[in-house]
């Protein structure tokens, strides 16, 4: 067994009996704000499941990934692994969300301008096609896989080694550290994080008609245009329909008072 430090949990206590028994309630606990976050949804624009599944299931993949990264990474150090991956986790909630915001927008901008439109976050098509889905995991893994490289790439920065040696050193037992690391803190981050990543790639219901998953595109205010030339148009021809009408009986009308009136006198 290998030697445990004066403070901190020991290497390989992330992977430990406890530590994945801390990670299965973790992932428990924090997909289900995602249901929670549905539930919450307008009862007009909730998702149907399999929508739903097909939303979360990509921040499922993209979590584990970054998740396990963090953990191989975490165990490279001799040092209190725990620390480490609290500042891996730090990283990934606030540098990293960032990353991801600005993936998620490119990789939009860029699936919108080629009209890949079985690419775009949320549109999977109508009936659903797996394909979409499959190609929209594949988009989101790549987000994660350049987020987790910059992370990655920030830790190569000095200083960070000081603030593993004080992040939690005063907190005495191993075991209480490893629930503060793999369990509190990431099940509120997490939380936030879905809701606000969910929000991000589902698909947005107010612009739904604006795209076709065809590939034609017709902005809402040429589709409003259009209904107000139906709306109107009825009326247009019974007005004009009205007037052609109107407009010989008024002539005649006209023409009997124009003619001249004679009176015989006897």
């Amino acid at each position: 067994a290998a030697p445990r430090p004066a403070h901190g949990c020991g290497s390989g206590a992330l992977l430990g009996r406890f530590g994945v028994l801390l990670q299965a309630l973790l992932a428990l606990c924090a997909f289900s704000t995602l249901m929670l976050k549905r539930f919450k949804e307008p009862k007009a624009e909730r998702r149907p499941w399999r929508i739903w599944f097909y939303d979360t299931s990509k921040q499922a993949i993209g979590a584990l990934f970054i998740h396990f990264a963090n953990v191989f990474l975490s165990d490279l150090t001799e040092e209190d692994p725990c620390s480490l991956y609290l500042i891996n986790f730090i990283l990934d909630a606030t540098l990293g969300m960032l990353l991801i915001w600005l993936g998620v927008k490119v990789v939009s901008w860029i699936v919108q301008h080629k009209k890949y439109t079985y690419l775009v976050f949320g549109e999977y098509g109508d009936p659903p096609q797996a394909a979409a889905w499959i190609g929209q995991c594949i988009l989101y893994l790549l987000i994660m896989v350049f987020e987790k490289t910059v992370i990655s790439l920030v830790l190569l920065i000095p200083g960070w080694t000081k603030l593993q040696q004080i992040l939690l050193g005063y907190i005495p037992s191993p075991q209480l550290e490893l629930v503060l690391v793999m369990f509190v803190v990431p099940f509120i981050v997490n939380a936030i994080m879905f809701w606000v990543v969910d929000s991000l790639i589902m698909r947005k219901y107010k612009q739904k008609d604006a795209l076709d998953i065809s590939g034609s595109t017709e902005t809402p205010r040429a589709r409003r245009t259009e209904e107000s030339q139906v709306l109107l148009s009825p009326d247009m021809d019974f007005d004009q329909s009205e007037s052609d009408q109107d407009i010989p009986g008024l002539w005649g009308t006209s023409q009997k008072m124009k003619q001249p009136s004679y009176q015989v006198v006897i």
